[in-house]
């Protein structure tokens, strides 16, 4: 779970510069496909934190 949150993190990274036409053409198809997330890439970050929290509850050692 613990890769899940930061493939969420990077990807929350990359709406964030999309939203902001900083990533060229690449961020213009990910804001086609997925506006919610261009838009607020926040809600992509808190998937990651709730990820995380997932992943050290389940953790056993």
């Amino acid at each position: 779970m613990y890769f899940v949150a930061a493939v969420l993190a990077v990807l929350s990274g990359l709406f964030y510069a999309a939203g902001h036409h900083q990533i060229g053409s690449i961020g213009a198809t990910m804001c086609q496909y997925g506006g919610i997330f261009c838009d607020s890439p926040v809600l992509v970050l808190v998937g990651a934190g709730f990820a995380a929290a997932w992943g050290m509850l389940v953790s056993v050692r």
